[in-house]
């Protein structure tokens, strides 16, 4: 199904004019010249088709012809009308300055392209031959200088004529008539097209820009052992038929979703997520929009996507997403060795997709500290909040991978998401808003409670209520102690949650010889907090008292109640309305 989809996705963008897709015995790559021939193969100049952006120097992205098997070793095979300095003069220029000159790979320059372009009657294909015929291995032309010959990419050109030597109708025909030629000996039905009598790949090209795996590309079907073979189909993968057409389909889409600049990615710790859908529209930037990825440098998509992900919130569709109905997947990767693992896969509709965000957002809804904090937080904030030193390296691929599914499926969040809270809240002895939406979140999703934005102070759950009672115990020692080097917090908040029997009847006694002091100066205030911690002690089982130990369900309610009344102290009262 996912090698499908991606097959599905290959033909999308295939038919899309604005696409930049290669069609099959292309790929498109990075080059950094041009180098221009006359009729009779002299070079006449060379361009440089880099580009600056900002203080960066970007090579042009170009479509050139490229077998579908990716060369690698020492003696790996020149390619065809461009290549690397390397293979064209034989020569390249290491890191240091120094000239290193490659036999093997001038032959198989030559070899390549007199074995293609020999009878064609082309005026760029006669010019060419001419060009290769001209070198001498050790003979450095002068247009090469140490620039060219750094490692890159060129192409060439017919002087005075448009488009690259290799963008000739007739000279790509030459090269499509070659694949044919090589085309694999293995033929069979295809798994993904389910089209009988095709040439089977006996492997499938690299995938690339998977965070943790080789640079190189990884393979996302292979086998390498004997004990995933079946019917003596041997080690290739012939085990799991598929098209040489619809190997590089399937891959080529993948590629163009793992490309660095590509807006349908996310990445956190070892997992690469990438989605996409079956007919073009804003659903695609509206998700990752919605999931913290790359965010849009033009301020108008920018708001317009916000403005899209409030109305999911409040249980709208946007129009501009396009057919509610239209497929919508996500996959999540990782890498494992050479090889990529599916960390997982899912399979819905656009509707599906905005109604999932819309109730995950509306489950994380709560009244924020600061005006600076997100309305809408990504998985990626929450995530990160949630890690050791708030470091992204410290997130847990694992958790991520669930909660990312959770969300986008509508399932309940992970157990673990809630320990991680809890427990990065002990450790931190932090309260914020973002720790306290999620776990709002969990106890809205999982638990099916019903917790409001904002205070409640008629909910009488014994967890939310002492948390009430130690954010009011702790108001009190920072008016009568201002400065404190060690307040009720740092050394109570962690055995409060836990063991509330052990540590109230101490804190609320303390709490005494705070509201004495307050009451000197403000009487008022301090009748007020007493109040308060009467309304809530005396809402207490007398029978029972405080709870000699609380589950974690009950500390997360705890929790709730410490943020929602430290907020509520610091919110103008008419301005104390939900939301």
């Amino acid at each position: 199904m996912i090698l499908q989809a991606l097959n599905g996705y290959y033909e999308r963008l295939l038919a899309d004019s604005s696409s930049a897709i290669p069609e099959f015995g292309f790929s498109v790559e990075s080059v950094a010249h041009c180098v221009i021939l006359a009729k009779n193969g002299d070079v006449v100049g060379v361009h440089d088709l880099r580009e600056r952006d900002g203080n960066r120097v970007v090579l042009k992205k170009v479509v050139v012809p490229k077998p579908p098997k990716e060369r690698s070793g020492t003696k790996a095979p020149a390619y065809f009308l461009w290549d690397k300095s390397k293979y064209v003069i034989g020569c390249d220029v290491d890191p240091k300055g120094n000239r290193q000159f490659h036999t093997f790979a001038f032959d198989d320059f030559a070899k390549r392209q007199f074995g293609l372009l020999e009878g064609v009657e082309d005026m760029g294909a006669k010019a060419f031959s001419e060009f290769a015929k001209k070198r001498k291995l050790g003979d450095i032309p002068s247009w090469a200088n140490d620039d060219v010959m750094s490692g890159r990419f060129m192409v060439f050109q017919l002087d005075g004529e448009p488009g690259f030597l290799h963008e000739r109708e007739g000279l790509r025909r030459i090269w499509l008539q070659h694949l044919e030629k090589e085309a694999p000996e293995d033929v069979g039905q295809c798994l993904i097209t389910g089209l009988s009598g095709q040439a089977i790949a006996y492997t499938h090209p690299q995938i690339k820009n998977v965070q943790g795996a080789n640079t190189a590309g990884a393979a996302l079907v292979s086998f390498n052992a004997t004990a995933f073979e079946s019917y003596n189909k041997g080690k290739g993968n012939l085990n799991a038929p598929v098209s040489e057409r619809a190997a590089f389909a399937y891959t080529t889409a993948l590629n163009h979703l793992l490309a660095p600049e590509s807006p349908r990615k996310l990445r956190v710790g070892d997992t690469t997520v990438v989605f996409w859908t079956e007919a073009r529209g804003e659903a695609e930037r509206f998700f990752n929009f919605a999931m913290g990825g790359r965010h849009a440098e033009d301020d108008s998509l920018a708001r317009r996507l916000e403005g899209y992900l409030s109305a999911v919130t409040k249980g709208k569709y946007p129009e501009e997403l396009g057919d509610s109905r239209t497929p919508f997947y996500v996959l999540g990767l990782s890498p494992n060795a050479a090889r990529l693992s599916v960390r997982f896969w899912h399979v819905g509709t656009v509707g599906d997709m905005a109604a999932h965000l819309g109730e995950h957002y509306r489950a994380l809804a709560l009244q924020r500290r600061f005006d600076s904090d997100p309305e809408h937080p990504s998985p990626w904030h929450l995530l990160k909040e949630l890690a050791p030193q708030r470091d992204s390296k410290n997130m847990s691929p694992l958790l991520f991978g669930q909660f990312v599914r959770s969300v986008v499926q509508g399932l309940a969040y992970p157990q673990t998401l809630l320990s991680a809270a809890i427990g990065r809240i002990r450790a931190d002895k932090e309260v914020n808003y973002l720790r306290a939406a999620v776990i709002k979140a969990f106890l809205v999703r999982n638990r099916k409670q019903e917790i409001p934005m904002t205070l409640d102070t008629t909910n009488t759950d014994i967890g939310y209520r002492l948390g009430r009672l130690f954010a009011i115990v702790e108001r009190i020692q920072e008016e009568a102690v201002p400065g404190a080097n060690a307040t009720v917090k740092d050394r109570f908040f962690a055995s409060a949650a836990a063991t509330p029997a052990r540590t109230f009847p101490i804190i609320v006694k303390n709490a005494q010889h705070g509201l004495a002091k307050i009451r000197k100066d403000k009487p008022g205030w301090a009748i007020n907090l007493d109040k308060a911690i009467q309304e809530i002690v005396g809402g207490i089982d007398a029978a029972t008292g405080f709870p000699a130990s609380m589950p974690s369900d009950k500390q997360s309610m705890f929790i709730l109640g410490y943020y929602q009344q430290r907020q509520d102290f610091y919110t103008k009262k008419e301005k104390n309305t939900e939301d």
